[in-house]
């Protein structure tokens, strides 16, 4: 995805774009496309989950589980997940309702004791960093943020992040202990990663004996086509290459059912696994079981996932769709801005000239269209080239978006092209 100015624009588009800036303005819009949240009507699609578990309050096999234990999650929900994570059921917990809490947690094991396979806790090391692919996940970086962890920008590509860039950096740093990844229609560019780089991630040297790529599946079985994407399984291929620790999985099902409300999943290895459950153990007598069966009930197998995220589907392809034909537009053939048109996941990344990112937000706040903060898709909030902007469409109602879309082009139109009215003749 690349963005060129256009060389030369006569006044009248500059002109024409204010003058759409303060119809904008006067309008008193209040939208907000902040965060990928699902929709109310997104969220109605669980709303059985309130009627259950009725009077049931045993597993499959009898366990009573409204009593203490289970650490492991509940068997039934975890073979129901193991397909779409690609983790085998008895290397898959189930845990709480945030994956993003087991991913803090991992990190925070990581730091206080010493993973399998490494010589020492990384808190006992002079320097911890961390690969940050780029477009990324705010929240990625923002644990790595409060521990004091380095962040390694890696650029992405179609195929997934840079990997002659990560072959490069793992095999000459043992401090790179770790790498984020969104492998999947991937937060926010859409990227699903290649069979070529979940090879190469697998099999590649690592100067760090305890390297682990933190998998984080968020976007498995959010699909926005008819035909979606496959993914090489990453635990399988570690395995075959002769790594079989270096992957810790996550998913939940946060965008699949009721988002405070669901269950989150870590898979790797048994070695990875055991040594998660040990120190899981001293903070929990096990997770909240009843949810897990009533997600178990809601969903009843792979086949009633799928026809779930159907639903979900036929509720966020038009909103994407709208995002898309209105870029296109408004802003097609004007040189003013790029755009990713994703086949999963919850969003769209805008990319205009550089230097103008962080002047289209403040122009669209003030005319009462809140967006993510520029630079949030990379480390510390701080994009270099102030080039990207992540779109949410999920959220709000279509006539919102489509409105506040709109208004987002304009803003595109009137910082570019007085940008541009700037430049030195």
């Amino acid at each position: 995805m690349t963005t060129e100015l256009s060389p030369d624009v006569p006044a009248g588009p500059l002109e024409q774009a204010r003058r759409d800036y303060q119809e904008l303005a006067a309008r008193g819009l209040s939208l907000d496309l902040t965060r990928g949240k699902p929709a109310p009507e997104q969220l109605d699609l669980s709303n059985a989950l309130l009627g259950l578990p009725g009077e049931r309050y045993t597993s499959a096999d009898g366990t009573d589980l409204r009593n203490y234990g289970g650490l492991k999650g509940l068997p039934e929900l975890r073979e129901l997940f193991a397909e779409a994570l690609q983790v085998p059921a008895g290397q898959l917990l189930a845990a709480g309702n945030s994956s993003l809490e087991l991913m803090h947690d991992c990190v925070v094991h990581a730091l206080l004791s010493t993973l399998p396979g490494a010589e020492s806790r990384w808190v006992d090391q002079e320097r911890i960093a961390f690969l940050c692919p780029v477009p990324g996940y705010d929240r990625h970086f923002g644990i790595c943020e409060r521990f004091g962890i380095d962040m390694i920008p890696v650029p992405m590509t179609d195929e997934g992040p840079d990997m002659d860039l990560v072959e490069r950096l793992v095999a000459e740093d043992p401090a790179v202990k770790g790498m984020w990844c969104v492998p999947k229609y991937s937060n926010p560019t859409g990227v699903t990663y290649s069979d070529a780089t979940v090879a190469r991630l697998a099999s590649m040297p690592t100067a760090a004996p305890d390297f682990r790529v933190f998998w984080d599946n968020a976007y498995a079985v959010h699909h926005l086509t008819g035909t979606p994407a496959e993914i090489a399984d990453l635990l399988a291929a570690c395995v075959e290459a002769g790594h079989p620790d270096r992957a810790f999985v996550f998913g939940s099902t946060s965008k699949i059912t009721m988002a405070g409300a669901g269950v989150a999943f870590f898979g790797s290895s048994p070695a990875n696994v055991e040594w998660l459950l040990a120190r899981s153990a001293k903070r929990s007598i096990g997770p909240d079981k009843i949810n897990q069966l009533r997600h178990a009930l809601l969903l009843r197998d792979a086949d009633g996932l799928r026809t779930h995220m159907e639903r979900h589907r036929a509720l966020l392809e038009p909103k994407f769709e709208a995002v898309a034909r209105i870029l296109d537009a408004e802003l097609g053939g004007t040189g003013l801005a790029a755009w990713t048109s994703p086949e999963g996941g919850y969003f769209v990344t805008l990319e205009v000239p550089e230097g103008c990112a962080k002047e289209v937000v403040s122009r669209a706040a003030e005319a009462g269209i809140v967006l993510t903060p520029a630079g949030a898709t990379h480390p510390h909030g701080a994009d270099p080239s102030d080039a990207v902007i992540r779109i949410a469409p999920s959220y709000p109602a279509l006539d919102e978006l489509e409105q506040a879309i709109e208004g987002l082009t304009v803003c595109v139109r009137l910082v570019g092209y007085e940008r541009q009215s700037r430049r030195p003749a």
